[in-house]
């Protein structure tokens, strides 16, 4: 006996509805978002559960602890609709989709793997934006005051108090509490990074992908817990999809007729990148590509964003064309878990367009 369960989640309650193989709804229930209670419901509906979840900042937590307990458990990423709208309506939608097989791209959940990795990175990019944030803040103060301050000698003590003299002691008071805050922002910064390195390095994988181009251990570390392992990826062009590098066609009026029969048009307009990726992991390519373009010596694929460049291409296109290059050595290197081989990987690279 097949059940198919959808969960709308909310921090206080979790609405189930249950429906069966014919697509009838066979119960609706409300339980407290509490792992005990949610293990105890799913251990009182008889048959083989099939779990689908909606994408929230609970998913991760629910499939560590509800996949024991069922036969299949997805997670799905809805996109808005007009119409009318509640739990029940949304848990109802989510056993039917699950039911029918209309969950065409689930969100990959890996549970045990890279857990304490991923945490330490969320921590370091949230305190590092935390860091940015507050160095904007405090230019802006000194700005205010008509006081011109480039560089980054305001972000320091010493350069803090030479330039004192110059605001009135309202914005003193001011720059003294954000001066302290970013100080202290900044040694967090700092040891956050230390235990995100330390985790990182206890996977053998890390040191493989460090030596791939403009990718140093802090990009390892960020890109490690997101794409977990790189079997998920049949292709390259799908891990591009997944960075945010696929391009997007757009056609209309396919057809034409060439010498009396239907011939497919050979114009396809292109529409810029995909929007659906997940945008940390195209910004890791990304900064690798200006790495290797900007900050690194003479090397393969410098020597062909020069040369795009010189045949005409737009540097921001050949930047794109290089990290897309990057993002299929790294896939390459992970697959084969094999470290970076200039000759090698300059036929991964020159296969991709």
């Amino acid at each position: 006996m097949e059940r198919y369960l959808g969960a709308d989640v909310h921090a206080a309650s979790c609405t189930f509805a249950v429906v069966s193989a014919s697509g009838k709804l066979v119960r609706r229930d409300v339980v407290e978002t509490n792992g005990g209670a949610l293990i105890g419901y799913l251990r009182q509906v008889p048959g083989n559960l099939h779990l689908c979840l909606e994408e929230s900042e609970w998913s991760q937590w629910l499939a560590e602890i509800l996949r024991a307990h069922v036969k299949e458990l997805m997670v799905l990423q809805l996109e808005w609709r007009p119409g009318l709208k509640c739990d029940a309506i949304d848990a109802r939608e989510l056993a039917e989709r699950l039911r029918t097989g209309r969950i065409n791209s689930p969100v990959f959940k890996d549970l045990g793997r890279f857990t304490a990795l991923r945490e330490l990175a969320r921590t370091y990019v949230m305190v590092t934006r935390d860091v940015v944030r507050v160095k904007n803040r405090l230019k802006s103060f000194y700005r205010s005051r008509g006081v011109s301050c480039p560089g980054t000698a305001v972000y320091t003590p010493q350069g803090r108090a030479e330039r004192v003299h110059e605001l009135p002691g309202a914005t003193c008071k001011a720059i003294d509490l954000l001066g302290r805050e970013l100080d202290d922002l900044i040694a967090l910064k700092k040891e956050a990074e230390q235990e995100m390195l330390r985790e990182c390095s206890r996977h053998r994988i890390s040191r493989i992908l460090e030596t791939a181009p403009g990718l140093g251990p802090v990009r390892v570390a960020q890109l490690l817990p997101i794409v977990v392992t790189p079997h998920r990826f049949r292709t390259k062009r799908q891990f591009w999809a997944y960075c945010g590098f696929a391009v997007v066609t757009r056609t209309s009026s396919d057809w034409i007729q060439e010498g009396g029969r239907w011939v497919r048009r050979r114009v396809a307009q292109t529409r810029g990148l995909n929007f659906n990726h997940n945008p940390r992991l195209k910004e890791i390519f990304k900064g690798a590509a200006m790495t290797v373009i900007y900050r690194m010596g003479p090397n393969p694929l410098r020597g062909h964003y020069d040369r795009l460049c010189e045949a005409g291409t737009k540097p921001n296109l050949a930047k794109l064309t290089i990290a897309r290059k990057i993002a299929a050595i790294v896939l390459a290197m992970w697959k084969r878990e094999e470290q970076y081989d200039p000759d090698r990987s300059r036929q991964v690279a020159e296969a991709s367009p």
